[in-house]
């Protein structure tokens, strides 16, 4: 396109200088009228695409920088037209990395002082961290002799969090909760252990004042607690390119149709069909339910990087994992057993350990028990291949590890990872929290 109106400009500039050059050898006033037409023609229309492409301010606003597959990201563009030059035309593309972000626009009769603005709702059907921009503006004359292009370099980023599923109830070997192992290390959450007390420091809160030994000291007095003691709870996502399954071509989602609202499109989003993606979602959900019941959670993964998030509470901690599992890809290169063994140190004893694999290797409930032996609590989600399009199956590995009095769970291509882990072991040895 823009080499047929480069032709179009030159012809146009030929045209001038010929009529120009034969009144010059026919002395014809006709032809140097011409000449001068088509030369003001240019120049009129190179000030008018200009002044078009330089008198355009373009805003973009974004509602949110961290969403959540399934769950829309919206975006509100608005383009000012700061001059009293009417645009007949002007052509917004985005540059997003966003996949089905079909944010790019084409504004047409934007009259002088006016302004356009268009809204874009994306559900997002892909984790990780992508980038918003640049835009790039094109416009031209009324003619199309003068196509000109701008781009915006500034850029952001956004986002997208795995997608997780409310889990009711999941089952731990016992002896975690009532006899896990104390843990005598101070904290700044207020918990039921007290510990001692001190002196006030700028920040503590007040409700942690002790008042009785305020007053019999005469200064501000804090009181300081302990951990409970309850043993911290390491995620364990098996990131190793070995027995995860990858998504056919046809399998990927197809960008949904019109603009309609994400509280409607996020009940008909399903998970790809990729062990990858079940294992991230299941690590995002388990860390979610322990985290919202105050439990020390890290996490561990090799991915196309080595992972480790020290155990720790709250909400910013559950941000810190998700933004980990946003990103994690599973790239790795070491087995799951052979990480659990070289981190071997972060697992003191009394330690849970819930790995979330694709493995179908029978080897993976002796590295259990060997585990087991050395006082951790290891817990099994087993994600299924076979049900994945995958060779093997995980069923033999899961029979073995239930039989071994071991707690696993299975999920399958197209569960209700709800039901599946919510639907906790009743069997002796087992509780459910």
């Amino acid at each position: 396109m823009s080499g047929f109106l480069g032709q179009r400009r030159t012809v146009v500039f030929a045209l001038a200088v010929v009529a120009f050059i034969a009144g010059l050898i026919t002395g014809r006033d006709l032809l140097f009228t011409l000449a001068y037409l088509l030369g003001l023609l240019l120049i009129l229309s190179f000030l008018w695409a200009w002044v078009n492409l330089n008198g355009v301010h373009l805003s973009r606003v974004t509602r949110v920088r961290r969403t959540q597959v399934g769950r829309p990201l919206e975006e509100r563009f608005s383009v000012r037209n700061t001059t009293v030059v009417p645009k007949l035309w002007l052509e917004v593309r985005d540059y997003s990395t966003l996949p089905y972000h079909y944010s790019s626009h084409v504004v047409n009769g934007l009259g002088g002082r006016q302004n356009y603005s268009w809204r874009v709702t994306t559900i997002c059907q892909q984790r990780g961290r992508y980038q918003l921009g640049p835009i790039r503006l094109r416009t031209s004359d009324p003619f199309g002799l003068f196509p000109l292009e701008r781009e915006l370099t500034p850029t952001s980023n956004v986002v997208v969090f795995p997608m997780t599923f409310p889990i009711h109830q999941f089952a731990l070997p016992l002896g975690v909760l009532p006899g896990g192992d104390a843990l005598r290390r101070r904290t700044h959450y207020i918990t039921t252990n007290a510990a001692g007390v001190r002196d006030y420091e700028p920040g503590d809160s007040f409700n942690r004042i002790h008042w009785r030994s305020t007053a019999r000291r005469d200064r501000l007095v804090v009181k300081e607690f302990e951990l409970d003691p309850l043993a911290d709870i390491w995620i364990v996502p098996d990131m190793s390119v070995y027995g995860h399954v990858t998504p056919r071509k046809d399998a990927v989602p197809p960008p949904p149709p019109g603009d309609i609202p994400g509280w409607l499109k996020m009940q008909e989003f399903q998970l790809p069909e990729s062990t990858e993606e079940y294992a991230v979602s299941i690590a995002a959900s388990v860390a979610q339910y322990f985290l919202r019941r105050d439990r020390a959670v890290g996490m561990l993964a090799y991915g196309q990087s080595n992972e480790i998030l020290q155990p720790d509470r709250g909400e910013r901690q559950f941000n810190r994992i998700l933004e980990t599992l946003a990103v994690l890809r599973a790239e790795g290169d070491v087995p799951l057993q052979d990480m659990l063994h070289t981190e071997s140190h972060l697992f003191p004893r009394g330690t849970t350990i819930i790995a979330v694999t694709p493995i179908t290797r029978e080897e993976w409930s002796v590295a259990a028990r060997q585990l087991a032996r050395r006082g951790l609590r290891v817990v099994t989600i087993l994600v299924n291949p076979a049900s994945f399009h995958g060779s093997r199956s995980a069923a033999p590995l899961y029979q073995l590890l239930r039989g071994g009095g071991q707690v696993a769970y299975m999920v399958n291509n197209g569960d209700d990872l709800t039901t599946a882990l919510s639907s906790g072991s009743t069997q002796a040895g087992f509780f459910t929290v």
